[in-house]
C-alpha cells in the first residue's frame, strides 16, 4: 500500500523545530478513543497533527520535541506491550516499536507522563503547545506546571512564554511534499472508480444509500479503511441541501442525484463531487444548469497556478454563475451590480474550494496580513462550483425549482500550472450519458 516514508517523518519533526525558539519545547497529545455507545468505541482515528509529525497510528501517546536535546530531541510517551491486552485490542508497537519502527530518540510509558513530563520542561522559556484545542491537555498543562512551581527554590524553571504550535504545523501541512501528493493522487483514483461505479449503478427505484454502498465496496477493495468524511448522496431536492447525510431517499425517474464522497489513504483525503441523471439523461433545464457549473468548474481550475490568489478560482465561478443565470433568465439586471449585490447567492451560496490534504477541510490561512494568499508548488485545493434551485423558490418558474448541481475536483498546484487529480471521473454531459447508457446495454 501506497504510504508516506519514515524518512519524511524526520524530515516534517525537523522542519518544525527549526522554527522553534531557542531553549524551547513542544507537546503534543495523540487524539483520544470515543466512546459510540455503552462500551463500544469509535473506530480509531489518529490526530492529524499527531499523525503528520510522528506516524504513530495509536491511542493514548504524547509527542514532545526538544530541539537540540543531547539524549535525543524526540521523545514519545506511549502504551505498553501487554499481550492480554493486545489479545482483546489489537497489536502495539510498545516503547521497542516506538525506537525502531517511528524513529524516537527515547520512549517511555505513557503511565510515566506525569512524572516525566515536568522534568523534561523544566529549564526551557518557551513552551509550544495547541491552545484550547486538546481539552485534556489545557486541564493537564496546569497540573505540571505547578508541579515544577513547587520546585523552584530547588533550582526549577517553568517556561515563562507560551506560544501556539498550530500555526507552525499549519504552514508545513499546507505545503505537501511529493510522497503527500502520491498517497492523495490515489486516494483521488480510488474516489473516481467509486463514482463511477455508483454512476454505472444508479437506477431509478434503488435507494440513496444503495448508491452509497457501491462508494463503501470500492474504498475498501481499494484499501481505504474509511470514507474522508460522511458521503453525501441526495437526489431530488436532497441535492440542494448542501451537507445532506440521511441518504435514505428513493431514486425516481427524472431526478438528479448528487454525490459528494471521497476516502481517505493514510489519513490524506480525497473529495469529489458529481451530478448525473437517475435515467441517465438530462432534461433540458437540467442539462443547461449543468452545463453553467461545468463551465464554472472549468475555467476556475485554470485559474489555479503559482502567483494566482486564492480567491481568484472562487471570483471566477461567481462571474460564469451569475453571467449564465442572466442569459437563462433566472437573474435580471448588470451582471457586475448583481455580483456587487450578491444577488447569486441563493443559487450559489458557498466558496468554491477548500485546502485539501489530512483534513477534507484541510488547514492553512486563506488570508496573510489581509491579502489572499499566493499560491505556491505542492498546495492542493478543491474546485467546487454548484447551483442550488429550491424547491420554494418563487422567484423561478416550476420546471427549475428543485434542482441542485455541484462539480468538484481536487486541484494540486504545480510549478508550471495545476495538476487534476479526479480527472478520471466523467463530467462532461455527454461522457455521463455515455457512461450510464452503456452501463444499461443501451449505447
Amino acid at each position: 500500500m501506497i504510504g508516506i516514508p519514515t524518512a519524511e517523518y524526520v524530515h516534517r519533526r525537523k522542519a518544525l523545530m527549526a522554527q522553534m525558539a531557542p531553549g524551547s519545547v513542544a507537546i503534543l497529545p495523540a487524539a483520544p478513543v470515543y466512546l459510540r455507545n455503552g462500551d463500544v468505541e469509535h473506530d480509531y482515528r489518529q490526530d492529524s497533527h499527531f499523525q503528520y509529525l510522528t506516524g504513530f497510528a495509536e491511542p493514548e501517546a504524547f509527542m514532545v520535541l526538544i530541539p537540540g536535546r543531547e539524549q535525543g530531541e524526540y521523545i514519545l510517551f506511549c502504551r505498553d506491550k501487554n499481550p492480554e491486552r493486545e489479545l482483546w485490542e489489537g497489536r502495539r508497537a510498545g516503547q521497542e516499536g516506538a525506537c525502531c519502527d517511528y524513529g524516537a530518540d527515547e520512549a517511555f510509558s505513557i503511565a510515566q507522563l506525569d512524572e516525566r513530563l515536568p522534568g523534561l520542561i523544566d529549564g526551557h522559556g518557551r513552551l509550544y503547545y495547541s491552545l484550547g484545542l486538546y481539552p485534556e491537555l489545557d486541564q493537564q498543562l496546569p497540573k505540571w506546571l505547578n508541579a515544577l512551581r513547587a520546585k523552584v527554590r530547588q533550582g526549577a524553571q517553568v517556561p515563562r512564554e507560551f506560544v501556539d504550535l498550530s500555526p507552525l504545523v499549519h504552514e508545513l501541512r499546507l505545503r505537501k511534499s511529493a510522497a503527500e501528493i502520491a498517497v492523495m493522487r490515489y486516494a483521488a483514483e480510488l474516489s473516481a472508480k467509486a463514482h463511477v461505479r455508483a454512476m454505472q449503478a444508479a437506477r431509478a427505484g434503488l435507494y440513496e444509500y444503495q448508491l452509497e454502498a457501491e462508494l463503501d465496496y470500492v474504498f475498501r477493495q481499494g484499501g481505504a479503511k474509511r470514507p474522508a468524511y460522511g458521503s453525501i448522496v441526495g437526489s431530488g431536492e436532497n441535492a440542494c441541501i448542501l451537507h445532506y447525510r440521511e441518504n435514505d431517499a428513493l431514486l425516481k425517474d427524472g431526478d438528479l442525484v448528487l454525490i459528494d464522497a471521497g476516502c481517505e489513504i493514510d489519513c490524506y483525503a480525497s473529495d469529489i463531487t458529481r451530478s448525473f441523471p437517475v435515467n441517465g439523461r438530462f432534461s433540458p433545464e437540467q442539462q443547461a444548469l449543468y452545463q453553467l457549473v461545468l463551465e464554472a468548474n472549468l475555467q476556475a481550475i485554470q485559474q489555479v497556478a503559482p502567483g494566482r490568489r486564492w480567491n481568484e478560482p472562487h471570483d471566477t465561478t461567481v462571474r460564469v454563475i451569475t453571467e449564465g443565470l442572466v442569459k437563462l433568465g433566472l437573474l435580471e439586471g448588470e451582471v457586475s451590480a448583481l455580483i456587487e449585490a450578491e444577488a447569486y447567492k441563493p443559487f450559489y451560496m458557498h466558496k468554491a474550494g477548500h485546502w485539501l490534504g489530512m483534513d477534507v477541510h484541510d488547514v492553512g490561512d486563506y488570508k496573510v496580513e489581509g491579502q489572499w494568499r499566493v499560491l505556491e508548488p505542492g498546495m492542493v485545493l478543491t474546485i467546487e462550483p454548484g447551483i442550488y434551485i429550491a424547491p420554494d423558490n418563487q422567484n423561478v418558474p416550476a420546471p427549475w425549482r428543485g434542482i441542485g448541481i455541484r462539480i468538484e475536483d481536487d486541484v494540486v498546484v504545480t510549478a508550471d500550472g495545476h495538476e487534476v487529480l479526479t480527472n478520471s471521473v466523467p463530467k462532461h454531459l455527454a461522457d455521463i450519458e455515455l457512461l450510464m447508457a452503456t452501463a444499461r446495454g443501451q449505447a
